[in-house]
């Protein structure tokens, strides 16, 4: 066993300070991770004040599943890491492997043992904990390759906020010749434009503050579209042959089911604590899908770090050092981050 150093949270009320526990040795198929950048997502919020009523949070937590670093240890089996790689870690940092959902190659779903990066309990019956911490340990199957040369404080938030727009976009057809509408323009939002317009798709963002057009453009978008404004909304009934809701709190269905066309789909990726509303006739009506999609497997995640390597697609970020991740959530709260604040784990010991 090796010391670790984190940053956790003791309880649903308190900050999140200082915590030394303990990583398992690199085994045979391990690879231990230095972790230089962890992105801090929404659902990390939800989970140190458990606020998500059907995963409830185990405390201490050490959050942080958007992991960036290099590889510093290998076990003797290892073959797809050497040290001095660089290397990610998402979501999952374990599953069954022999489920259907596992021989699919969607280890997300995994139906007997998924392991989640934080919050979850691994094979060796210990809790896991996250990226906020010093250095990781994981098997080679859960680890991702990382390009060399970029920048890993924007590579960190395409773990999980790149990997949560990707897989929606992909699988319902974002591409040449068809409209897309982001909902929200935060952390996933931001990279949805990105990742959808690297894709060849039309795309317009929706929001409710006037005040992010410009980044919309900048972005990647476009059309942009204010919420708040009805009449102008309007005109976009019927338009959207996808659109992805990143919005993490509660807000009514209905008016952005009927932006949708004939056979148009609205995909939920932002989590909201509060059950969402929306009436069975938004749905019939255009014969439109209300769909939901949780991260990815490990190759469609290896398949979006490719993708976003050869387009040039990295994650805008706010660079924080860990004594600044309290303040970080409560901002993250008000929308006051462009679009993703990323934690320098360098900070950790000074």
């Amino acid at each position: 066993m090796t010391e670790c150093i984190g940053y956790a949270a003791k309880s649903a009320s308190s900050l999140l300070g200082p915590f030394r526990f303990e990583r398992r040795d690199a085994g045979d198929k391990d690879v231990r991770i230095e972790i230089a950048f962890c992105g801090i997502c929404h659902s990390d919020l939800h989970m140190a004040r458990n606020e998500w009523t059907n995963t409830p949070t185990t405390y201490p937590l050490v959050p942080g599943h958007e992991i960036a670093g290099r590889v510093i240890a290998v076990g003797k089996r290892v073959r797809k890491f050497k040290v001095g790689d660089l290397a990610g870690v998402g979501c999952l940092v374990d599953s069954c492997r022999r489920c259907e959902n596992c021989r699919k190659k969607l280890d997300q779903f995994c139906r007997l043992s998924p392991t989640f990066t934080y919050n979850s309990v691994g094979k060796d019956g210990k809790p896991t904990y996250g990226g906020y911490s010093s250095h990781i340990v994981v098997d080679e199957d859960f680890a991702l390759k990382i390009a060399p040369g970029l920048p890993l404080d924007r590579v960190a938030p395409l773990l999980c906020a790149g990997i949560t727009t990707y897989s929606p976009l992909k699988r319902f057809g974002a591409g040449k010749g068809s409209r897309v509408g982001v909902l929200g323009l935060g952390g996933l939002g931001h990279m949805a434009v990105k990742i959808a317009a690297a894709m060849g798709a039309e795309v317009t963002v929706l929001s409710g503050s006037k005040s992010k057009a410009a980044d919309a453009k900048r972005l990647g978008a476009h059309e942009f579209a204010l919420t708040t404004d009805e009449p102008a909304c309007q005109r976009l009934a019927g338009r959207f042959d996808l659109i992805v809701d990143t919005v993490s709190a509660k807000h009514g269905l209905d008016f952005f089911l009927g932006m949708l066309g004939i056979d148009g789909t609205l995909a939920l990726v932002g989590v909201s604590p509060k059950p969402l509303e929306f009436s069975a006739f938004s749905i019939i009506g255009g014969r439109r899908r209300l769909a939901g999609s949780l991260i990815g497997g490990l190759a469609e995640t290896q398949e979006m770090l490719d993708f976003c390597a050869k387009k040039k697609i990295l994650a805008d970020v706010e660079t924080i050092g860990v004594r600044d991740i309290n303040a970080a959530y409560e901002r993250l709260i008000k929308g006051d981050v462009r679009f993703r604040f990323s934690i320098d784990l360098k900070t950790l010991r000074s």
